[in-house]
């Protein structure tokens, strides 16, 4: 239900934002802006997951981000939005989101076992698709060309909902390694940077991960763009294009485990990797809807691969205690790179035009397909042997 208002959220604002203006640098700056919250306080929601009972954690996040979108909807409503506006719900959306994201990641390996990791990522992530990309985008972007306001309204209840699932889900989920009450912030902040720091192959891990946030976020930020403007399509096909993408998204995850099963995982991430640069290179030269639409559920594929595999890495490689802390500071790296490629992506556009940035980001990613080749030459056998060993 989460995922479900997160994707008519992620259809519903870029279509609003364009409402207001075309300018393909405040676009990218909206995206920007609802991630920045990862680069601000990453490190900070690390700790308090890793403090706090996370089915709570979550619970109280998806209430108030209930609040927020229906609070936007109600401006909406009142026609008293503007891009600034629109920054500044983002922003409080995205704290709020990670608190809600953090929780959910640090419960997988305490439900799940290592050997069942990839396989329940896999799960998480079509449960992802299907809500963001199959029902939230089709249903954000039709329901915003019948009136503006209907989509936050629907997002607000898909959180609402969400809440009172939550509430229905037993069990206490309080990490037990830790005390909270007899040990200091920065002792905590410093005990999981300092596991990281040690841990060689999760640092090449999240360089890489930063790196594909970064490069995708190049031209993913301006995807509203090149479909209304570039592709000629209109808001209510705006979200048809997206659920093309979600087929590809939904293959990836489904093919994740199966194809680290026959094949190394460093082979299987080099060639995820060149197939999000390809599909986002071939968009660069195709004009047509379907082509595009097509080549992005190549990416799409791609990417939720290289997402599952990590994800599961994660959970086989970090104690359960500082999960939250560890990934927190990854959630830092890799997520604060994701404004930072929107922003460089709305400027490249307003130099060069959408088109040009979909190619630059496509050949950046095919390039970083042989660097996570060459860093991961040295852990391949520790990377292909997690399934079964100690965290």
């Amino acid at each position: 239900m989460s995922n479900l208002g997160d994707g008519i959220g992620k259809v519903a604002f870029p279509l609003l934002a364009v409402s207001v203006t075309r300018d393909p640098v405040l676009i990218a700056g909206l995206s920007a802006t609802s991630f920045l919250p990862w680069l601000l306080f990453s490190l900070l929601t690390g700790v308090l997951i890793d403090r706090v009972d996370r089915r709570k954690a979550m619970l109280l996040a998806n209430a108030a981000r209930a609040l927020i979108v229906g609070g936007l909807a109600v401006l909406v409503l009142a026609d008293a939005t503007t891009i600034w506006l629109l920054y500044a719900f983002a922003l409080a959306l995205g704290t709020v989101e990670t608190v809600a994201d953090s929780a959910a990641q640090a419960l997988i390996p305490a439900v799940v076992d290592r050997a069942g990791l990839e396989s329940a990522n896999g799960k998480l992530q079509s449960v992802e698709i299907v809500g963001q990309t199959f029902l939230g985008g089709p249903l954000g972007s039709l329901t915003f060309a019948l009136f503006a306001a209907l989509p936050f309204l629907l997002n607000s209840v898909g959180f609402a909902i969400a809440a009172v699932l939550l509430v229905l889900l037993h069990g206490k989920y309080r990490p037990k390694a830790v005390d909270p009450e007899q040990t200091a912030l920065r002792v905590q902040l410093a005990e999981g940077w300092r596991w990281l720091r040690g841990h060689a192959l999760m640092v090449q891990l999240m360089l890489f991960a930063a790196s594909v946030a970064l490069t995708s976020e190049l031209a993913q930020a301006l995807l509203v763009l090149y479909a209304i403007e570039d592709l000629g399509l209109n808001a209510a096909t705006f979200g048809v294009f997206a659920l093309v993408g979600g087929v590809g998204g939904l293959l990836g995850a489904w093919l994740a485990p199966r194809l680290t099963k026959r094949l190394p995982r460093r082979t299987v991430l080099t060639l995820a990797t060149g197939f999000c640069g390809l599909g986002f290179g071939l968009m660069s030269l195709v004009g047509d809807p379907i082509s595009a639409s097509l080549l992005f559920g190549v990416f799409a594929a791609a990417v939720v691969v290289i997402n599952v595999i990590l994800g599961a890495l994660r959970g086989a490689l970090v104690p359960e205690h500082l999960f939250g802390r560890v990934l927190g500071v990854w959630r830092t790296a890799v997520w604060g790179a994701i404004p930072l490629g929107a922003l460089l992506g709305g400027l490249l556009a307003d130099w060069l035009g959408t088109r040009a940035v979909f190619g630059v980001s496509g050949a950046l990613q095919i390039l970083l397909g042989g660097f996570v080749w060459i860093s991961l030459d040295r852990h391949a056998a520790e990377v292909d042997s997690l399934n079964g060993a100690p965290a």
